[in-house]
C-alpha cells in the first residue's frame, strides 16, 4: 500500500476510535460512506487481502491502548479477517461478533488457537451467529458455554452473561513454544515441552504439592482431612525395568549403591489390598475391588500400610515434572493434576519413580479441608510406583529415541535456524550421524544433490581423509 492509502487507512481508525472508552468501533464496514467515498475495500468484505492487517496494526499503535473492538454486523463468513488480531492487539479485553455468519467452531480457531489465541480476553459476544444460534435451538446452549469457556479460559462475560466457573479457571501464562527440530534419526519430532499448567492459578498446585508430599512422607495420617469423604484411592506396582534405564544401566551403577536393597514384596502385597496391577490381576472380582480403597479413611489406612518414602520436592524440583489442567466432570470443572518423579525409598534409600495423577475440586467452605487449611479436597487419587529411570527423560529439549544417541545443543540448532526446509532438517541428520561441522556437512549434501543416503555413503567412503577441524567439538551435542 501506498503511504496516501495507509493515511487514509489512519484517518478512518481514528474516526471510529474513541479513546475515552478505549473503544474501536468496527461495525458495519461494508457500508462505510468513508470507505466507498476512498475507494478502500472493506476490511470485512471478501475480497480483502491485508487490509484488516492494516488495521489492526494501526490500532496497536493508538493511546491508550484498545480494550474493546466490535466487529459486529460485518456479515462475517469466516474468521480469516481476525487471524492478526492477537498479534497487534493481544491485551485486547472485550470483542463483539453479534450479527455476524459465523458458522462453525474453525471460524473461531482464528483467535482461540495456539497461534492467534487472545489470550486475555474478558468478555465476547457471538449472538446472532448461526452457531451460536444453532446450539441454543437444539438444547446445547450449556455444551456452547463450556466449548466457549474452554478456548477462552480468562473469558468472565459471554453474550451478556456471566460464565460460570471454580476457582481453577484463574489463567496462567503458557509456556512459550521453542524450535522443533525435525530428527528423523536421533530424536523424535517433537520437542519435550517444559510442565504445562494451564486454566488454574499456579501458586493452587504448587501450595498444594509443597504441603501434600512432605506429610505424605512424614505423617500420612494428618491427609485424612484433604480426601474427599468420597475419594478414590488405588496403587499399582510396574516392576520391569524400563529399557532406557536398562540400556544406561541405572540399577547396576555404583553411582546408585542403594538400588540392590530395593524389594516389591512390600508394593505388591501392602496397601492392605495390593498392587491394582490390572493387566497383571489375578484373584476375579474380590482382588479388584479391595484395591480400590473408597473413603478418605480407608485411603489413608491404605497409604499407612506402604513403604515409607522422601519426596524431595523443594530441594531439586528438576527431577519432577508437574501438568495441571481444568477438566469437565459431569456439570462440575474440577482439576486434574499429574506429577512424574522419583522418591528415595526408606530405610534402604533406594530411589524408584513414580507417576501420580490427582482429580481436585475446590474445597467447600466449612470442610474439614478448608478448616484445615487446604484450597482443595482430593476425589481421585491414583499412583504408579516404577523402577527408577532419570529424570533426564522429560528435560526440555529434543528426546532422544535411543539412549546414546546425540542431540544437538541449544547453539546447534540455533546456527541451523536460518536454514530452509527441508535442508535444515538434512543437515542436522546428516551432523547427528556423522559430527561433521556445518561447513562440511553443507558441502557433502550438496555434492549429493541433497540426497541424504548418497551424502552418508559418500561420508564413509571420505572420512578417513577428513582433517580432525571437519568435526564439531563435543559441546556442539547435549551430554
Amino acid at each position: 500500500m501506498s503511504e496516501k492509502v495507509i493515511d487514509l487507512w489512519k484517518e478512518w481508525v481514528n474516526q471510529r476510535w474513541n479513546a475515552d472508552a478505549k473503544f474501536l468501533n468496527l461495525e458495519r464496514m461494508n457500508q462505510d460512506a468513508f470507505l466507498k467515498r476512498h475507494r478502500l475495500t472493506s476490511p470485512a468484505s471478501p475480497d480483502a487481502s491485508k487490509e484488516a492487517q492494516v488495521v489492526f496494526k494501526i490500532a496497536s499503535k493508538l493511546k491508550p491502548e484498545v480494550e474493546t473492538i466490535s466487529l459486529a454486523h460485518n456479515d462475517l463468513v469466516s474468521g480469516r479477517m481476525m487471524s492478526t488480531l492477537a498479534h497487534y492487539l493481544p491485551k485486547l479485553a472485550n470483542l463483539s461478533l453479534e450479527g455476524n455468519k459465523l458458522s462453525g467452531w474453525k471460524e473461531i480457531d482464528y483467535i482461540s488457537g495456539k497461534r492467534g489465541r487472545l489470550s486475555q480476553l474478558r468478555e465476547l459476544v457471538l449472538v446472532g451467529n448461526p452457531m451460536r444460534e444453532l446450539e441454543y435451538k437444539n438444547n446445547r446452549a450449556q455444551q456452547y458455554k463450556s466449548e466457549i469457556a474452554r478456548r477462552f479460559p480468562t473469558l468472565e462475560m459471554l453474550d451478556g452473561e456471566p460464565v460460570t466457573r471454580v476457582g481453577f479457571d484463574a489463567p496462567t501464562n503458557a509456556p512459550s513454544s521453542s524450535t522443533r527440530p525435525h530428527t528423523k534419526l536421533s530424536s523424535f519430532a517433537w520437542n519435550m515441552e517444559p510442565p504445562f499448567i494451564a486454566g488454574v492459578d499456579g501458586s493452587i498446585v504448587s501450595n498444594f504439592l509443597m504441603r501434600y508430599f512432605p506429610l505424605f512422607d512424614n505423617q500420612r495420617g494428618a491427609l485424612l482431612d484433604v480426601y474427599s469423604p468420597d475419594a478414590t484411592f488405588s496403587f499399582s506396582a510396574n516392576t520391569a525395568i524400563p529399557p532406557r534405564a536398562r540400556i544406561e544401566g541405572l540399577h547396576v551403577s555404583k553411582d546408585f549403591p542403594n538400588q540392590r536393597k530395593l524389594e516389591w514384596a512390600p508394593w505388591l502385597s501392602g496397601g492392605l489390598g495390593g498392587s491394582r496391577n490390572l493387566d497383571r490381576m489375578t484373584g476375579g472380582l474380590q482382588k479388584v475391588t479391595q484395591t480400590l480403597h473408597l473413603g478418605n479413611e480407608q485411603a489413608v489406612k491404605a497409604m499407612a500400610d506402604l513403604p515409607g518414602t522422601k519426596h524431595d520436592v523443594a530441594g531439586t524440583p528438576e527431577k519432577f515434572s508437574v501438568d495441571a489442567f481444568p477438566v469437565r466432570q459431569g456439570e462440575r470443572t474440577n482439576l486434574l493434576v499429574t506429577i512424574h518423579g522419583q522418591f528415595s525409598e526408606l530405610p534402604s534409600h533406594g530411589i524408584r519413580s513414580f507417576d501420580r495423577s490427582f482429580i481436585l475440586a475446590n474445597a467447600p467452605e466449612g470442610s474439614r479441608a478448608k478448616q484445615s487449611g487446604w484450597d482443595v479436597v482430593i476425589l481421585s487419587d491414583q499412583l504408579v510406583i516404577r523402577a527408577y529411570s532419570s529424570h533426564e527423560a522429560w528435560r526440555p529439549g529434543p528426546m532422544r529415541v535411543q539412549a546414546g544417541d546425540l542431540l544437538p545443543s541449544p547453539g546447534l540448532q540455533e546456527a541451523l535456524k536460518p536454514l530452509p526446509e527441508p535442508q535444515r532438517t538434512l543437515m542436522l541428520d546428516l551432523v547427528l550421524r556423522t559430527r561433521l561441522n556445518l561447513q562440511f556437512a553443507e558441502e557433502c549434501l550438496k555434492n549429493n544433490d541433497w540426497d541424504l543416503e548418497r551424502a552418508m555413503a559418500n561420508f564413509e567412503q571420505v572420512k578417513a581423509n577428513l582433517p580432525a577441524d571437519a568435526y564439531l567439538p563435543q559441546d556442539a551435542f547435549l551430554p
